[in-house]
């Protein structure tokens, strides 16, 4: 009798903690350079960033980014009726600077990695999580501080209200992985694993119910959330900024190509993700070098010109199309009475 042929899983090393973080970008030029300073300082062996079609000046910004050897930027025209972001992770998955690093990290560029344990490196929570193929890093929302209006400045100094404690509403998570383990990625996770035992787990280690990785509509992971934590590593997610760059989005368009009111003030999504509840200035520990940093990138004249014109460009932008009459078609009234949201234990 001829048993059935064991299969043939990729190699899993181990040894590697190397890491590429991938971002999908449009018109993301106002803080490009504070996204890639602070990066550049979390011990990253590659950062890619994928763009389509910006008319902000932004992609001009990273090529000059890539010329001085801080990132890689790739240009992509997404195919009629695929989202640019799903059609970016799929170059990502290909993309020679990805496949010589072992794991991947897919963020926004309204997202910051913040790593709390050993040295803050992305290298030290791999370290912490051994043995994982992914880790599900939780988000944690920064509201708009009670800024209406953008005037200049840096995202982490500038809001630095948020959520207290994880929320059930907002439990969602991104995913650092081992990219060969899997088909293809959305921007929440890994999809189609190619190993029956590909290991899930938290920030802390506990392991995660990997359902959802075979599941291409969820965005979700399956998890106690008890389990939820902030602890060893979060993303810091500034969704919402100030209110005026917050409706802006309407104009950028959404990154899943999808038509929506999302980026409405007093939406649902605004609602869940403006978190004002408590001061949390825990990242500014890392400012001194994010700003050493800047200033090393803004002393390229070439540089400091492009991101002065992306700054142009959307004020000149915001000028032209929020007006009061547009700001009051992209809001919903205020809701006479919001239900309370209960936070719950930071596990």
């Amino acid at each position: 009798m001829t048993g059935t042929p064991s299969p043939t899983w990729p190699e899993r090393d181990t040894t590697r903690r190397d890491v590429a973080l991938v971002s999908c970008m449009r018109n993301e030029g106002l803080f490009i350079l504070e996204w890639a300073a602070y990066h550049s300082l979390m011990g990253f062996t590659d950062i890619v960033v994928f763009t389509n079609d910006c008319t902000d000046g932004s992609d001009l910004l990273l090529d000059r980014l890539a010329e001085l050897g801080y990132l890689t930027h790739v240009r992509h025209s997404p195919p009629p009726g695929s989202n640019p972001q799903d059609a970016a992770m799929q170059l990502a998955f290909r993309h020679p600077r990805v496949l010589a690093n072992e794991w991947l990290l897919h963020i926004d560029a309204d997202e910051f990695l913040f790593v709390t344990t050993g040295d803050g490196t992305v290298r030290a929570l791999l370290k912490v999580v051994d043995p994982a193929d992914v880790v599900a890093i939780s988000w944690k929302c920064f509201g708009n501080a009670g800024k209406t209006r953008w005037d200049g400045g840096n995202v982490l100094e500038e809001f630095t209200r948020s959520q207290g404690r994880p929320m059930r509403r907002i439990s969602f998570h991104k995913s650092l992985f081992r990219h060969r383990m899997f088909d293809y990625g959305t921007d929440h996770m890994p999809k189609g694993p190619k190993r029956a035992d590909i290991r899930v787990v938290s920030t802390v280690g506990k392991p995660i119910d990997p359902t959802p990785l075979r599941q291409p509509r969820k965005s979700r992971y399956l998890m106690d959330f008890r389990n939820v934590t902030f602890r060893n590593a979060a993303i810091y997610h500034y969704a919402i900024k100030s209110d005026d760059l917050y409706v802006m989005k309407n104009d950028r368009g959404d990154g899943q190509g999808r038509t929506h009111t999302k980026y409405y003030i007093h939406s649902d999504a605004y609602r869940r993700h403006n978190r004002n509840e408590t001061e949390d200035r825990s990242i500014l520990e890392r400012w001194p070098a994010v700003a050493g940093r800047l200033q090393e990138l803004r002393a390229d004249p070439l540089l400091a010109r492009l991101e002065t014109a992306c700054i142009q460009a959307f004020q000149a932008r915001r000028d032209a199309i929020l007006t009061p009459e547009q700001l009051a078609a992209w809001s919903f009234p205020p809701p006479s009475a919001q239900p309370e949201e209960r936070e719950g234990e930071d596990g």
